[in-house]
């Protein structure tokens, strides 16, 4: 089921540039195929639908918190596909543990607004059986100011604010194919 359509740009090529955060996993390394542990599991995926520990370090000065997503540029849709978005997170927390997107042990003021699946939570990996391999793009955004969001905003509006507040951002992919 090939869709024959060109690669999606990396996304974040596409903005202005901006400081560089170093992000690692213990989960996967940047490039990796993506665990069955982080594939969704529903919709005939029978994946673990569990978030990935993340790491990051390298803020810059005036960073006040942090936005986490993962974000699929190659769906086939003209606005990719959200998987997660993870809102709130103080200056001080530099790792989220495995797991952390199911939002039982989130740091103080950390928060989830609505996926594109509509879950306000981390769902896995969950590409069209048979088309190629899918990023899951795992990006950390320093932020230098309160975004005013609560967990009602959408994943555009998320973005939008989050890009208007942004100090610096690191990203670590894995690809994943459903055959």
């Amino acid at each position: 089921m090939d869709l024959e359509r060109p690669e999606a740009p990396d996304p974040y090529s596409l903005l202005p540039q901006t400081a560089s955060l170093t992000v690692t996993s213990e989960t996967f390394a940047d490039g990796d195929t993506l665990p069955n542990e982080q594939v969704y599991n529903n919709w005939g995926f029978t994946g673990g639908n569990t978030s990935p520990q993340l790491s990051w370090s390298g803020a810059p000065e005036g960073t006040k918190g942090y936005v986490v997503t993962c974000f699929d540029p190659d769906a086939p849709t003209p606005s990719g596909f959200w998987h997660w978005l993870l809102l709130g997170i103080p200056a001080d927390v530099t790792s989220l543990d495995l797991g952390a997107g199911d939002g039982k042990n989130l740091p103080a003021g950390a928060f989830h607004v609505r996926n594109d699946f509509g879950d306000k939570a981390y769902d896995g990996a969950a590409p069209p059986v048979g088309d190629r391999p899918h990023r899951y793009m795992f990006a950390v955004h320093a932020v230098g100011d309160d975004l005013g969001l609560d967990d009602s905003a959408s994943p555009a509006v998320t973005m939008f604010t989050t890009g208007g507040n942004l100090l610096a951002r690191g990203v670590i992919t894995a690809s994943y194919q459903a055959k």
